[in-house]
Formats: C-alpha cells, structure tokens, sequence
C-alpha cells in the first residue's frame, strides 16, 4: 500500500497549480483576437467620450448663434478665442495621452515585434539556478528547484511593482483629465461672465443716454415755454407800442420809412408797407438755396452712411461664408489624405501577400502545423 506524504502532497499542488498557470497562459497567447487587434478600451472609451463632448459643445454652440445672431458683432472675437482655445487643449490632451499612455513599448505583444528582442535575450543557460531551465530543456529536474523561495519572492515583487505603476498612471490620467476638465469650466466661464458685463455695460450705457435725452428735453421745453412767455410779453409791449404810433404818426404817408416796426429792423407794419425792395429778395433767394443745398447735404450723408452699414453687413456674411467653405476643404482634404493613406495600405499588403504566396510556393500539410502551439512557452 503506497503512502502519501506531505512533501509528495505539496509537490503534486505544485503541480497542478503550474499546470493550470500553464492552460491559462495558453488561452491568452493562442487567442489570435486579444493578441493582434488587443488594445487600450479606457482609452478609447476616453476619446469616444470626448468627441461626444466636443460632437456637443459644437451643436450647442451652433444653436447660440442662431439664438444670439442681433449680439455677433459684439461677442464674436470672444466666442472665436474660446473656440480655438478649447480645440487647442483638446488636440493637446489627445497628443500628450497618445505620447504617455499609447506607447510601442506599453504593449502586450511588444516582445513579440521588438526588433532588438534577440539582443535582449539573455544566453540559454547561465548557471545550475538559472530559473529559465524548464524540464524539457533536460537541464533542470524535479525536486531540483533550489531558488524557489527568491524567485517567488522576486515574482512577488514584481507583479507588486507593476500594480503600484499602474495605479499611479491610472491617477495620473485621471488627475490631468480632472484638471483639463475644471481648466475649461473656468474658462467658459470667465467668458460667460465677460458677455455679461458687457451687456451689463452696455444696458447701463443705454439707461444713460435715456436719462440723459429725457433730461435734455425737459431743460428744453422750460426753455421753450419761457421764450413763448417772453415773445408774449414782448408782443403785448409792441402791440401798445403800435397804438401809441399810430395815433401820433401819419398813417397815410408815402414815406417808406413809416412802415419800419417798432420792434425790430426786419419788422413792418403791415397796412403801411408798400412791399420789399430788390435786395431783400435776393436775400430771400439766397436763404433759401442754402436751406436747399443743406438739405441735399444732409440726405447724401445719411445715403452714404445707409451704403456703408449695407457694404459692411455684406462684408460680414462674406467673411462667414469664406469661413465655412475653408472648414469644408479642409475636412474633405481630410479625408482624401486618409482614403489615399488606406488605398496606399491595401496595395502593400496585397503586394506583400503576393510576394508571400510567390516565396511559399510549397503548402504545407496540416502535420506540418500540428507540431507548433503546443505549449504557451
């Protein structure tokens, strides 16, 4: 009857515990999907994210300027330095997580496409505690494992040191978002606040110059109803004035001088005056070809300032359209320069895969293969 023993019990969970270290090694590297096309998801998920954001910050944006089109002129640098300053910290993020986190060397299947792999390696065997001397190596035999203790503590170590890397480039990535995220939160909204004051400013300005018209117009019909006062009170001296006249003067004279007013050289008394003399209709016609030539003066300016409004409106929506049409190049050279890149792409591999088939003339048999993958190492 054989009898178990401790140490062959411990050996045999070794065992098993290798052996199933070994199937699971197995499955990751014969498992040609996670191998090839394997990727960073966070990361991804991170720029989806992102775009989605940007995706909605644009249609945001787009809705405010349909809103907000009377306030363009006044808040447009505003909205285009807020613009290109949020597409500036976009692109930086993108490139300084591309340069940090998306590295070559950050891969899993690194090792496997390193082109200095082969000098890297270490020799096939350095010494008789070498823990690279497997048991089909023939060099290394069972219950010959006389560094088991430092090399599990060296694995230990190690898997710990990597689980402290990558928690602190996990906080790291988390932090700079964090910060990137409250950095555009502050400057939204030091915008925002700075369109405020400025409508603030200018409903202030505009309550002032109210103010300041109404007050105009008050001082000017005191001013207006102490003149009508004043003409009235002169006009009653006048009219005693006149009475006085005529009962001392001759009313029927012929002299032209009794028809001048006593209130003032451009005045006449009506039943007395004999008519105007030559000079004072060329005066007359005088006043009244300036009045006409002020008028032409006034209408031409306010034309040419109407032309100017009407010259810079169009200027604008010039400027609008030429904006637009230059983003629409762009993005269709865009992707001209990626469907040439893809076409470029397609004819390599397909040049690569008939050269490959050209080299490889004899196939091969399924025996052939049946020898390979058989373990993960």
């Amino acid at each position: 009857m054989k009898v178990a023993l401790p140490k062959d019990l411990e050996q045999e969970a070794k065992l098993a515990k290798r052996s199933y270290a070994e199937l699971c090694r197995q499955q990751r590297v014969f498992n040609a999907r996670n191998r090839i096309i394997g990727g960073d998801t966070q990361a991804w998920d991170i720029q989806v994210h992102d775009q989605r954001i940007k995706e909605a910050t644009e249609k945001a944006r787009h809705e405010t300027f349909a809103a907000e089109l009377r306030q363009n002129d006044k808040i447009r640098c505003i909205l285009d330095d807020r613009e290109k300053r949020d597409r500036k910290y976009l692109c930086r993020a993108i490139n300084d997580f591309q340069q940090n986190c998306q590295n070559p060397e950050t891969r899993r299947e690194f090792d496997l496409s390193d082109p200095l792999g082969l000098r890297k390696e270490l020799p096939a065997r350095q010494s008789d505690r070498d823990f690279r001397n497997t048991i089909s190596g023939m060099q290394k035999f069972m219950g010959e494992d006389l560094n088991f203790r430092e090399r599990k503590k060296f694995q230990e170590e190690q898997m710990r040191e990597w689980s402290l890397q990558q928690h602190r480039e996990w906080e790291k990535a988390r932090a700079d978002q964090k910060f990137a995220e409250d950095h555009h939160t502050q400057t939204r909204l030091k915008f925002d606040e700075t369109a405020r004051h400025l409508q603030k400013l200018e409903s202030t300005t505009r309550k002032a110059g109210c103010a300041a018209v109404k007050e105009f117009n008050k001082n000017q019909a005191m001013e207006s109803a102490g003149r009508r006062k004043q003409e009235k009170r002169q006009e009653q001296e006048d009219n005693v004035a006149e009475i006085s006249n005529l009962l001392r003067g001759d009313l029927l004279s012929e002299n032209p001088q009794q028809a001048a007013s006593a209130l003032g050289p451009h005045r006449v008394v009506p039943d007395r005056w004999k008519g105007m003399s030559r000079e004072q209709l060329e005066d007359i016609r005088l006043a009244q070809k300036q009045q006409i030539q002020e008028k032409l003066r006034l209408q031409e300016e306010a034309r040419q300032r109407d032309l100017d409004w009407d010259r810079r409106r169009v200027q604008r929506a010039r400027v609008e359209l030429l904006d637009e049409r230059r983003q629409q190049r762009q993005q269709r050279d865009q992707r001209r320069a990626l469907d040439r890149g893809n076409l470029s792409l397609a004819t390599e591999r397909r040049l690569q895969k008939k050269y490959m088939d050209e080299i490889h003339a004899n196939q091969p048999t399924e025996d052939y293969f049946a020898q390979f993958n058989t373990r993960s190492r």
